[in-house]
């Protein structure tokens, strides 16, 4: 089959211009540069513009659109262009883990196994997450912005969890190394963007990682986070929130 990757123009959306050989540093560079060009948001839902899995769409969508998405989307794209460069890439199911200790459905979320001398963890689709993909490595902590990562087995599955500054591990997904297909998250996908239980369906969202924090729009209101100061303004009217969707991440819907 023919590839659906323009690798020049998905590398200039990102704002990337380094090596482009399937080594580590490459890896840690394009999931960096992702998280920091390409929003989380679920805009399309509100519109009821339909999303599918599908590389071709969600490329589309993120390259010639300049628009962002969801985990489907982001990491389905991401996973296009890593094995048009070269990388061995894995599709996993996660199951987003809840407050009460247990985890939403197979295939709730879309995360990456990245395969080089050694296994990386890549996700560009969980929003405010690792802006550089986790070593395969059990127990260890991996230090990122003043957060703490690490991987811990749980049985049959691997946890990912997350420490903020001063605070303990939380987790925040379970997955197995089971390699996937994209639409064997086809239902998930739809059950995100038509059920009024799916928190996308519940409000917009468009969430994008910078330098040195993350700026997010909601209904409502924008956050704005910098080296870990919060700073929120409210949105009163619908054309100040498209004109904020517009200046902070040049999304005109």
């Amino acid at each position: 089959m023919a590839s659906v990757v323009n690798v020049p123009a998905y590398l200039a959306r990102i704002g990337y211009s380094g090596s482009t050989d399937p080594t580590a540093d490459t890896l840690k560079a394009l999931h960096r540069a992702h998280m920091l060009s390409v929003p989380f948001e679920n805009l399309d839902i509100g519109l009821k513009r339909e999303i599918i899995c599908d590389e071709a769409s969600s490329l589309k969508k993120i390259v010639d659109h300049q628009r962002g998405g969801f985990c489907y989307e982001l990491n389905g794209a991401f996973a296009a262009l890593l094995r048009e460069l070269g990388f061995q890439v894995t599709l996993l199911s996660a199951r987003v883990s809840r407050d009460d200790g247990t985890h939403s459905p197979e295939f709730d979320h879309l995360a990456l196994l990245v395969d080089l001398e050694e296994s990386w963890l890549a996700d560009v689709g969980f929003g405010d997450s690792f802006v550089e993909p986790l070593r395969m490595q059990f127990g260890i902590d991996q230090l990122q912005e003043g957060r703490r990562f690490r991987l811990m087995k749980a049985g049959d599955s691997i946890l990912m969890e997350r420490a903020d500054p001063g605070e303990e591990y939380r987790p925040q997904f379970a997955f197995s190394l089971q390699a996937r297909e994209l639409q064997d998250f086809a239902g998930m996908c739809h059950y995100h963007q038509t059920s009024p239980e799916s928190h996308f369906t519940q409000h917009r969202l468009c969430s994008l990682a910078t330098p040195n924090g993350r700026i997010t729009l909601t209904d409502g209101r924008l956050i704005v986070t910098r080296n870990g100061q919060k700073e929120e303004t409210q949105i009163t009217s619908e054309a100040a929130w498209n004109a904020a969707l517009k200046q902070y991440f040049g999304i005109v819907l």
